[in-house]
């Protein structure tokens, strides 16, 4: 063909690349393409249903939540992003918040100083829009377990008022308080500005000054009803309430200690799940390392957690803040890491270890299940799909998910990883859930499900609790 054709076609190749990008990016072909993966993750999630007679059981702790816009509590302050381990000042707590709003992380933080912590919620509670709320991760994920149909008991000391807000059916154990422990959930949007700072994604910041929940007073009524309830699974969650709480000397090891020989003491039978939170103290994070991770079968994390945990592992120290929507690639990386050094964590120290990781993220959720191992999960891609849309449900506060108010940041197709020539992974949508086997060495399924984020975010907190209980209940 002569010189002159041969770039006319490759001029006309690459008009037509250009024009068929244009025509995929267009309103009406993105509209299309969300309305087919959400019939195809609703198909995915209904081929697979919870057990009949699944039996649950969920600890520790539980709080009254009280919701308030973060940018109005804070709107009279100046402030310098700084991360400060310890909060015993007002402009500490607002230079702290500004590190994570500028980053759109979620954190959850201990106040020391109580009367400063009366005073921030004091200040909340008159803010137009604010309101209360049953909160924990136990409840919340014991909630989600109810919804599912499973026979849950959770672990919990709790006032009668606040025992009013749980499902019916929830059997709660651990005795009454006459003062539950509050959480400030401190909410942003995505885009909201504050001051000179602007929110990269809706997220919250949590403030607290827990008495009951630090010292997992739930744990011992608890241990005497789990033998008899036998659970299919039994869910550690709540343990960031130890972080920079003021202990006697040897007091919180003693506690781990004591949650590590509640762990041991349900059989094979029963599967355990570790749900990971936002923890800032370095000495906690080792002593968890210690004392629960190498007993739990599945660990549950969002795309701070993930690296932090690694961090930790790798290198000793935490990793604070990360990339608050990072690559798919990049995550599988991460999870790929961890799970090598979970399970040689867990050979070292002679039990069952990690077969099981599920990292969600705004734009999408991951699942990573061990074949080899002895502890087996089945339905990875009904568990993503049905975690995928329990994250837009949640933040929508809807049942249905609303097209309208939903996007995806998922492209239809991915890097599997970032080493050089790794495979890309289509995204079909009509069969969005993509899974897949490798070797690491030992064999593992890898599944990732598109999120069809919420667009007008109605809640974050308690986002991760649900997500992680609705890929759990598809995989008892």
């Amino acid at each position: 063909m002569p010189s002159t054709a041969l770039k006319a076609a490759g001029v006309a190749s690459a008009i037509a690349l250009v024009i068929a990008l244009m025509l995929r990016s267009t309103p009406l072909v993105l509209d299309q393409r969300l309305a087919a993966v959400l019939e195809g993750l609703e198909r995915v999630e209904r081929r697979h249903g919870v057990g009949a007679g699944t039996r649950v059981a969920v600890g520790y702790g539980a709080c009254n939540d009280l919701f308030a816009d973060a940018a109005a509590l804070f709107a009279d302050s100046s402030a310098k992003p700084t991360y400060s381990p310890r909060l015993l000042e007002r402009q500490q707590v607002v230079d702290t918040f500004a590190y994570f709003f500028r980053h759109g992380a979620a954190a959850e933080r201990y106040i020391e100083n109580a009367s400063l912590f009366d005073e921030l919620v004091e200040s909340a509670a008159r803010l137009a829009g604010s309101h209360f709320a049953l909160g924990g991760n136990a409840p919340v994920m014991a909630s989600r377990f109810v919804l599912e149909g499973c026979n849950v008991m959770l672990a919990a000391k709790m006032s009668h008022q606040l025992q009013e807000h749980l499902p019916p059916d929830l059997k709660v154990v651990g005795g009454d308080v006459t003062q539950d422990d509050i959480h400030l959930i401190l909410e942003y949007k995505a885009g909201q500005a504050w001051g000179k700072f602007t929110a990269p994604r809706a997220n919250r910041f949590i403030i607290h000054n827990d008495e009951n929940n630090p010292l997992v007073k739930s744990l011992e009524p608890f241990g005497e009803k789990l033998t008899s309830f036998s659970p299919h699974l039994l869910v550690v969650s709540g343990l960031q309430m130890m972080d920079n709480y003021p202990y006697a000397p040897g007091q919180r090891e003693e506690r781990l200690q004591s949650i590590r020989e509640q762990i041991l003491s349900v059989g094979p039978e029963t599967k355990v799940h570790f749900e990971m939170a936002s923890f800032a103290e370095l000495e906690l994070l080792k002593k968890l390392i210690e004392y629960i991770v190498p007993y739990a079968d599945s660990l549950g994390m969002n795309e701070q957690e993930l690296p932090n945990l690694i961090s930790m592992m790798q290198f000793g120290n935490v990793s604070v803040v990360s990339d608050s929507n990072p690559r798919v690639a990049s995550a599988l990386d991460q999870m790929r890491q961890l799970f090598r050094m979970l399970r040689d964590a867990a050979e070292s120290v002679n039990a069952r270890g990690v077969s099981r990781l599920h990292v969600h993220t705004l734009a999408y959720q991951a699942i990573l299940t061990s074949k080899d191992s002895t502890v087996k999960w089945s339905n990875s891609g009904g568990a993503a799909a049905k975690a995928s849309l329990t994250a837009h449900r949640h933040v929508c506060a809807s049942t249905d998910v609303d097209p309208s108010r939903a996007r995806l940041l998922l492209d239809d197709s991915f890097a599997a990883s970032r080493l050089q020539n790794s495979r890309r992974v289509g995204v079909d949508s009509s069969e969005p859930v993509a899974c897949w086997e490798e070797k690491l060495p030992e064999e593992v399924t890898i599944c990732v499900a598109p999120v069809l984020v919420c667009t007008r975010a109605y809640q974050t907190a308690g986002a991760g609790d649900n997500i992680s209980a609705a890929g759990l209940v598809l995989q008892i």
